[in-house]
């Protein structure tokens, strides 16, 4: 979790202003004769922020202060009014970004740091619809959340949660996608419809596979008395020879659709 100390900058017009951040904790106070430590990263530095995150590793209270300097001039110490302890934070709902790959439904998180992880809820936006909740562990990565629906509207917030001092943000504002027009998906590859024939003038049967190529698919010899015990109930186990390939010909007189 990160936690950043900002202040006010001081302005010197053609001048470069640079600041020192220092910090003292439970332990500096009560046994270091109050001693002061200068931030890890932010002495000096010329930004007006500094991330502390390195320093206040404890959950306990901390004093933060930070001056100014400019060449031999140095200001005062401003110190925080109060001291201020990690579990006392308050965690702002995340950037979530939205977005549809066809059919799909995609969030992508703002990347906050290892030790977050997020609640994200989507739902179906029309009345009486379930809403769901799923953990993502990090940010930063594309999630699917869902296959919509043609012509359905989809809804999505998400909240922050940081398991080591066990708060979590509210939900950030709700986003919803739309995915227009009708569905044209086609059967996921390597399905398709099985197709049971038997040769008009030929004393045999045969089955042919349509799979997602088509014109490739195998085609199989069968008794003519109609299909063995492997085929009932829609049943296919490979008990036969294959013959030969289908070579884009019709190859059957009647033909069942499972």
């Amino acid at each position: 979790m990160k936690h950043l100390l900002t202040w006010s900058p001081v302005i010197v017009p053609e001048e470069t202003i640079h600041y020192s951040v220092e910090y003292q904790g439970e332990y500096e106070s009560l046994y270091l004769s109050h001693l002061w430590i200068p931030s890890h990263w932010c002495s000096p530095t010329k930004s007006t922020e500094c991330d502390i995150t390195d320093d206040i590793t404890a959950t306990v209270w901390y004093n933060l202060r930070v001056r100014a300097t400019l060449g031999s001039q140095t200001s005062a110490w401003s110190t925080l009014e109060h001291p201020f302890n990690r579990n006392s934070t308050i965690l702002t709902p995340p950037k979530i970004e939205v977005t549809k790959d066809g059919f799909h439904m995609v969030i992508l998180l703002e990347d906050l740091g290892p030790q977050f992880e997020f609640y994200v809820a989507y739902w179906k936006s029309e009345p009486g619809t379930k809403e769901h909740v799923k953990v993502v562990k990090s940010g930063g990565i594309p999630v699917h959340l869902e296959t919509m629906e043609p012509a359905a509207r989809y809804c999505v917030k998400a909240q922050t949660f940081v398991k080591t001092i066990e708060r979590h943000s509210a939900f950030s504002q709700a986003e919803c996608i739309e995915v227009q027009g009708k569905d044209r998906r086609g059967p996921p590859p390597g399905t398709g419809p099985v197709w049971i024939c038997w040769l008009h003038a030929a004393p045999c049967g045969c089955a042919a596979f349509h799979l997602e190529n088509g014109p490739g698919a195998p085609v199989l010899l069968l008794p003519l008395s109609g299909p063995p015990r492997h085929l009932e109930n829609h049943q296919f186990t490979p008990e036969v020879n294959q013959l030969q390939k289908g070579r884009g010909r019709t190859l059957c007189h009647v033909c069942a659709v499972f």
